[in-house]
């Protein structure tokens, strides 16, 4: 279970070091072999290999019939990059989605369970305060009776 934010740097080369933290369950998750793929909201996910493969074919196995489906599989699918830590606990993040998720040299780690979610620093904080009060239309549907 991956929680917290975790304010980072990105090299110029585009090397990313995990935090410690979540390391020794990355290994532990399938060698430190990951997935790091495109998100519609312009942010990238990081899954641990074995967590991103059946997601992976349950979206390859949906109707491309639909071009909003032919459209998610074309996002998620064809920007999914393997990725593997290194000695130092770093993943490279490719050139392509760097540019997708607009990434600066400071980036956001954002753990959500079972995944990461990787934003532009700038981005993350545009994201955060949208999400602060519910501007469009008031409380979600669901939520109404969801307590922290």
């Amino acid at each position: 279970m991956f929680r917290g934010v975790a304010q980072l740097s990105m090299d110029g080369k585009g090397r990313l070091a995990i935090p410690t933290r979540y390391r020794e369950a990355l290994l532990a998750r399938g060698d430190g072999r990951l997935v790091l793929t495109a998100d519609p909201s312009r942010c990238l996910l990081l899954y641990p290999l074995i967590d991103w493969e059946p997601i992976y074919r349950r979206l390859m196995s949906l109707p491309s019939f639909d071009e909003r489906v032919r459209g998610l599989q074309r996002l998620i699918g064809g920007y999914a990059d393997d990725v593997e830590m290194d000695g130092q606990g770093r993943i490279l993040v490719s050139p392509a989605l760097r540019e997708f998720a607009s990434l600066s040299r400071s980036v956001t780690l954002v753990g959500q369970g079972g995944k990461f979610e990787l934003w532009d620093s700038a981005r993350w904080a545009e994201q955060s305060e949208r999400a602060i009060g519910f501007p469009e239309g008031g409380m979600p549907p669901g939520l109404e009776d969801f307590s922290l």
